[in-house]
């Protein structure tokens, strides 16, 4: 049972715990961070053993969290009992659905993708990797190139791992492989090497291969990536996309390699894109659940895509709560009822709520150097009158005005309310991105208009006389 906290289960169970008076025992904020949370199970459950707990307590705590084996040592009956019982769908609050674990990625930097790429000179054959029970997914290949392993190679100079910066290929790296810049047919493209890193299994990585493709195949717009092709025949599964220049939104945040701030009005928006990107998900009963800045790419003209489909679900329905058995996406932009588990589209307004702070403030989500170490936690500074928001914003942005900002600000405060039933829903998002956020804006371009225009009639007038 002495498990690292670092994975969904440690991190679910956590949340989970409470105290003497029934409320959280742990912050959202101490297990984002890892701050003042036990390191294992082990010292997680010693700790709430000393809160008068009982046996059975326990029991009941790891059941919920299935942690079975553990629970079974304690009382098998309790555990055999918890297995027989089930209920009807219809009679059921949440759907439960099991899946494969996945890591939480929290370093994940991946800083290109994705857009169209047309090829019309042969149908594409189906890749191995998919058996022939999954006709759906099959024929949703017919739009993608069927790439072989050797040519991609070949391309990425044999997926030189060195930065771009250093002569190589390697544009990023993820918690699922490697993005390398390739040259195909006169263009640049960004291919990604599907790989085992920091523990992801065979079977992890062919699932995000599948999920991807099947994401892909079916939700095209404007800002979303667009997959070009896909190759199944070599060592490991790649994905192919367009090459994104500007790569992502949180490396254009932090102007890496010296690259020139980017203006406010270019960020708001880079912000309505995103929402618009989302909408459209959700429209289509997709839930991305990894909406964060590292997954924003931005096209020659900043243009927001977002990427990165791997952990994506379909729900047949949004008027049910998926519960799932591993907790997936990245710490600092997860919601609390993602921490424990559930598959919900406010969750993706959660991450984008993360999202607008860091447009705002130009700041990464986390920071162990940094006082708060996480990034929304100024959303308490602000509510504690601590701080405003005009001291957090981008000191690199000199084009801001303060009723936009407070206007984005407040966006983002109604997307990180704790309680998922109080955010607004994406077309909400969208309808205050358009109807607010920018009529500030609409009124400096008219007011500049109509003083112009005054100007020129008195100066006509002037001149006839």
């Amino acid at each position: 049972i002495s498990r690292p906290l670092s994975g969904g289960g440690g991190k679910r169970l956590a949340a989970a715990i409470t105290d003497p008076a029934g409320e959280s025992r742990y912050s959202q904020a101490h297990i984002r961070s890892g701050v003042a949370v036990p390191k294992n199970t082990f010292e997680l459950l010693y700790d709430w053993g000393t809160t008068n707990c009982t046996v059975g307590d326990l029991v009941d705590l790891l059941i919920r969290n299935q942690f079975l084996a553990p629970a079974s040592l304690l009382l098998p009956e309790a555990v055999g009992m918890a297995q027989e019982v089930t209920l009807p769908l219809s009679s059921q609050e949440t759907l439960p659905v099991h899946e494969k674990q996945q890591p939480i990625q929290e370093k994940e930097v991946t800083s290109v993708k994705p857009v169209l790429y047309q090829n019309t000179e042969k149908q594409p054959s189906v890749p191995p990797c998919f058996s022939q029970e999954n006709s759906s997914t099959q024929s949703s290949n017919a739009d993608f190139h069927n790439f072989c392993f050797h040519d991609l190679e070949s391309v990425t100079n044999n997926f030189d791992e060195r930065p771009e910066s250093a002569g190589g290929n390697k544009l990023g790296e993820g918690g699922f492989g490697i993005v390398f810049k390739g040259y195909i047919n006169g263009r640049n493209v960004a291919v990604k090497k599907l790989a085992a890193v920091v523990d992801v299994s065979a079977q992890d990585l062919k699932q995000q291969f599948d999920q991807e493709i099947e994401i892909m195949a079916k939700c095209k717009h404007e800002n979303l990536v667009e997959l070009l092709g896909f190759s199944s025949d070599g060592a490991q599964p790649c994905l192919v996309y367009e090459y994104m220049p500007n790569g992502s939104l949180l490396d254009r945040l932090a102007c890496l390699d010296g690259t020139p701030p980017i203006s406010w009005n270019t960020r708001c928006e880079i912000a309505q894109g995103t929402a618009s990107g989302i909408n459209f998900l959700h429209d289509n009963n997709h839930i991305h659940r990894d909406i964060k800045s590292a997954n924003i790419l931005l096209t020659e003209t900043y243009v927001p895509k977002i990427s990165d489909f791997g952990l994506a679900r379909a729900s047949v329905t949004f008027t049910r709560t998926i519960m799932t058995d591993r907790v997936v996406g990245t710490a600092a932009y997860m919601a609390p009822e993602a921490l424990r588990g559930e598959i919900t589209p406010k969750s993706d307004i959660f991450s984008f709520g993360v999202v607008l702070l860091e447009v705002i403030t130009g700041l990464p989500p986390v920071d162990e150097n940094r006082e708060p170490q996480l990034l929304l936690s100024i959303k308490d500074e602000i509510e504690d009158e601590e701080a405003t928001i005009e001291d957090y914003v981008d000191v690199k942005m000199s084009d801001w005005d303060a009723a936009s900002v407070h206007k984005m600000y407040s966006l983002a405060d109604q997307c990180l309310n704790e309680k998922k039933n109080r955010r607004p829903n994406i077309q909400m998002v969208c309808s205050c991105q358009i109807e607010g956020l920018f009529l500030a804006i609409g009124i400096c371009i008219y007011g500049v208009s109509y003083f112009f225009s005054l100007f020129s009639c008195r100066s006509t007038s002037i001149y006839k006389r």
